[in-house]
């Protein structure tokens, strides 16, 4: 339909139109002149941005028939109207509470389940630790979460910007939504990722949802206004976001993540949270479900990772913690994700070298940094400034952690096509590196 923007009954009545169309959605096209009434500035780039100024605003409301000797003029039957809707809102509120009173009465359990939605405590879920030396890419490990804890959260929408086999966001336990079936909890986007980042906000806004989308990490660039809105107004969206790096091979630079770890770390108010195994990605679920202030995102590989020997469920949730640690270390190892395995086998040929090594697992910044000071002390303590960081992404966020002294290793150019291990080693992201810098600090 297509109305006089300036005509409100014209507008209702192409409102009261569109609600009689259920099969298809509606678009109501409302022509406006910007700075209708302005004699000298309507219709002009003048009245965009900038105000109109005494004079001019004096002619727009004598234009208007608006009394132009009152700086804010507010008509009867204006005040009538949202008078009305105040009275019409408590009533209707009022309705609301007889009736889930009475629902409360009759259903206990089932009003307590609704209550309780999305308050989800989740040290009580039910989720099956992996098994050491297991291999596992961090993607399927996070699908086989979801199998999981969908039977045991019915909050949980979850659903995929048309790629859901390669991301694993379908729970085993669901059917998708459709017009069908709307007790599906599994929505097929398409490839929409701002469309689906926008919807998982409304949904939010909406309450007694907890919803997740999953799409591949580069494509974060598609939906970022909707995440940074999700940022912004502090409420929970969780974002899947597998093939994070050059490890997805030879889909190339095209595909392949290089700054978006650094710059989602940049956003305020948005947990990234890339883990090095299967068990820690149980953590980022956690920890993405627990927060309930701002949107999480979950960064996950494409290749498989070892299930680690040391990976500590428990303080992977406080962002950072030791993995692996020798008396008195002379030098620190940072690593997240895939590169937590490399960091463990340099530890390894530098013991072989005399030196001692202390091995820091950080899958997320955020977290870490939320941390007592005693604590990020404990884990990087200030006396030791020979420090290494190795991350197949930008090098930018790193600095704050290794200091003037240390070493960030990462990627700072766009990717390659071919296998992931030849990038890795032609990118510099390999155990030699990482312990020809470790010697270069402590030498």
């Amino acid at each position: 339909q297509s109305v006089d923007g300036h005509d409100p009954q014209a507008i209702t009545d192409a409102i009261n139109a569109a609600k009689t169309v259920g099969d298809k959605p509606s678009i109501i096209a409302c022509k406006t002149i910007i700075g209708k009434g302005s004699p000298n500035k309507q219709n002009t780039s003048g009245v965009h941005g900038s105000p109109l100024g005494a004079d001019e605003i004096k002619l727009a409301k004598e234009t208007l028939g608006i009394p132009a000797d009152q700086d804010f003029y507010e008509p009867q039957d204006v005040l009538d109207f949202f008078g009305k809707a105040v009275a019409e809102g408590a009533d209707a509120q009022a309705n609301w509470n007889n009736l889930f009173a009475d629902y409360k009465a009759k259903y206990p359990e089932k009003a307590e389940e609704f209550l309780s939605l999305d308050n989800v405590d989740v040290d009580k879920l039910d989720i099956e630790l992996f098994e050491e030396g297991d291999s596992k890419a961090t993607r399927s490990a996070s699908g086989a979460v979801l199998n999981q804890i969908a039977q045991q959260i019915p909050a949980l929408v979850g659903g995929s910007a048309d790629l859901t086999p390669s991301n694993n966001t379908f729970p085993k336990s669901e059917v998708a939504f459709s017009p069908d079936n709307l007790s599906g909890r599994y929505i097929h986007y398409g490839i929409r990722e701002h469309g689906m980042g926008s919807i998982m906000n409304g949904m939010t806004l909406h309450g007694g949802v907890i919803p997740y989308s999953g799409t591949f990490f580069v494509f974060t660039d598609y939906m970022r206004p909707a995440m940074r809105m999700a940022a912004l107004m502090g409420i929970r969206v969780i974002y899947v976001l597998t093939h994070d790096s050059i490890g997805l091979g030879e889909d190339g630079p095209t595909h392949q993540p290089i700054a978006h770890l650094a710059s989602l770390r940049a956003m305020p108010n948005i947990v990234v949270f890339r883990p090095a195994d299967a068990n820690e990605t149980i953590i980022g679920w956690k920890e993405a479900i627990k927060r309930t202030n701002g949107p999480s995102c979950l960064v996950l590989t494409r290749q498989n990772l070892p299930v680690l020997a040391g990976s500590d469920v428990a303080n992977a949730s406080k962002g950072g913690y030791v993995l692996a640690d020798d008396d008195n270390f002379e030098a620190i190892i940072i690593a997240t994700g895939s590169e937590v395995e490399i960091a463990l086998d340099a530890k390894k040929q530098l013991n072989e070298q005399d030196k001692k090594i202390r091995v820091v697992s950080m899958p997320s910044t955020e977290l870490f940094d939320e941390q007592p000071d005693d604590y990020r002390e404990s884990v990087l303590p200030a006396s030791c400034e020979a420090r290494v960081s190795i991350e197949a992404g930008s090098t930018q966020s790193w600095y704050k952690y290794v200091g003037l002294k240390g070493k960030a290793i990462g990627i700072d150019r766009f990717g390659a096509s071919a296998p992931y291990k030849v990038i890795y080693e032609k990118l510099g992201i390999t155990t030699e590196n990482l312990v020809n810098s470790v010697n270069e600090l402590t030498s």
